[in-house]
């Protein structure tokens, strides 16, 4: 392929990524796969790693937080499938897809319900069929962020899950990721094909003791057909303070479509979770919500952008942030309502506390509106916790930390109570008392 940009413009780490694109590239087939990573890498290159100037990362640098580009995780190992293997036989099967350094696993996964369908990433882009191809190039959709671009030029697997029309799946799915190469980077893209009138929720993870700890840039394509349901739940906690990690999620709905999304943050590094949403049918409805638990020198980015292209549909985004020590938190939403979706109902919502006077939030909600009879509207609160309401509690003989973390807890549980699977949401519950109680345990403030 043609390079588009001189090494000597380029930084170390986008050398590095250069050449690790390359590498990759010899050994992939012709075909409209390799075409497809060729353009992406191509849309990288010209970009190159996201800054300041970027409107979309003003408030996360990755070209000064990426001084290096670490290499690309090797083939999981035999020794490295049975540590899986062994990680994974300490809970009950569960429906478990699982990927294992970006690499999706068969011989590892649980036994899946009636009509739903999983071939690997690199199985479904080896058949060349058109309609996936589409899928996971997500159709042009959140093209002009760098790093979704860098995503699919450099992805290594993962998995292709499809849902037959009309189908009830009960249980959720699971895409359990399990990181096993200290010091090396992840890529993986994975799709969710719903098909309509179908029902599905799924649910993204690391395995407990395999989160990563290095470089990692994920990605979930979510295309829900015509009066479809879809619940997703992704938590991403556990990381070490020096891994750096991009989760994009890629969403398009079709008509009366009913989709949920919450994420849970927390223990992150520098993260950044971004969002594309595009309402593509009439009359459907969509919440994406989630709760971040910063401390110490973390740094963790939400940016969305929702977009109402289809006429009648109603879109919920509220998202909280619960910051200590010197953690840096970033909202970015942006809703565009096109000129033909009339009747649109928009809220967006970010509400944050601080709990150190060194903490940082960085509120960034927008709306571009081109329709004239729609009902949308944005807003952002930031402060730190009710002295009253401290107060209260202390007068009634709960100590000053449990007071603190029962208000902290409420702050962020409402959001968890939304979530329809009881056991899932008992999980996420418990992962935040955890957090908040090791906030005392460490002696923090």
């Amino acid at each position: 392929m043609n390079v588009q940009k001189t090494a000597s413009l380029r930084t170390a780490a986008e050398t590095a990524l250069a050449e690790a694109f390359g590498a990759s590239l010899a050994r992939a087939p012709a075909g409209a796969a390799r075409r497809l990573r060729e353009a992406a890498f191509a849309a990288f290159d010209e970009a190159g790693l996201p800054h300041r100037r970027v409107e979309a990362w003003h408030y996360t640098d990755l070209r000064a937080l990426m001084r290096q580009a670490l290499p690309l995780a090797p083939e999981p190992s035999a020794q490295a499938l049975d540590a899986v293997r062994a990680g994974l036989a300490k809970a009950a099967p569960a429906q478990r897809l699982v990927l294992v350094d970006g690499v999706f696993a068969p011989q590892l996964c649980d036994p899946l319900p009636e009509g739903v369908r999983v071939r690997s990433l690199a199985e479904a882009l080896a058949g060349g069929e058109e309609a996936i191809l589409a899928v996971l190039g997500a159709q042009g959709f959140g093209g002009t962020d760098s790093m979704l671009a860098l995503n699919a030029a450099l992805t290594q697997d993962g998995v292709v899950v499809e849902v037959a029309p009309g189908a009830r799946i009960a249980a959720p799915l699971r895409i359990v990721s399990a990181f096993t190469s200290d010091g090396t980077a992840v890529y993986a893209r994975s799709a969710l094909v719903v098909g309509a009138g179908a029902a599905v929720s799924l649910v993204e993870e690391s395995l407990a003791g395999f989160e990563p700890k290095g470089q990692a840039n994920g990605a979930l394509i979510v295309e829900v057909g015509d009066e479809a349901s879809c619940g997703l739940v992704s938590t991403l906690v556990d990381m070490g303070p020096a891994s750096l990690r991009v989760e994009s999620l890629v969403l398009r709905l079709g008509a009366k479509t009913k989709v949920s999304s919450f994420a849970l943050v927390g223990d992150a590094g520098v993260l950044r979770r971004q969002i594309f949403m595009r309402f593509e049918g009439a009359d459907g409805e969509a919440s994406l919500s989630g709760v971040s638990l910063l401390r110490g020198r973390e740094h963790a980015d939400t940016t969305l952008f929702a977009q109402h292209a289809a006429p009648g549909c109603v879109g919920r985004q509220t998202f909280k942030h619960i910051l200590d020590g010197e953690a840096v938190g970033v909202f970015q939403g942006k809703i565009t309502v096109d000129r033909i979706a009339q009747k649109t109902d928009g809220r967006m919502l970010s509400k944050a506390l601080l709990l150190s006077d060194a903490a940082v939030m960085n509120d960034k909600p927008e709306l571009e509106i081109f329709a004239d009879d729609v009902a949308c509207g944005h807003g952002a609160t930031c402060g730190g916790l009710d002295a009253d309401q401290l107060f209260y509690l202390q007068a009634r003989g709960i100590p000053a930390a449990q007071a603190e973390a029962l208000l902290l807890e409420a702050f962020a549980a409402d959001l968890v109570d939304e979530i329809e699977d009881e056991a899932l949401a008992a999980s996420l519950r418990a992962k935040i008392s955890a957090w908040l109680g090791s906030r005392h345990v460490e002696g923090s403030p």
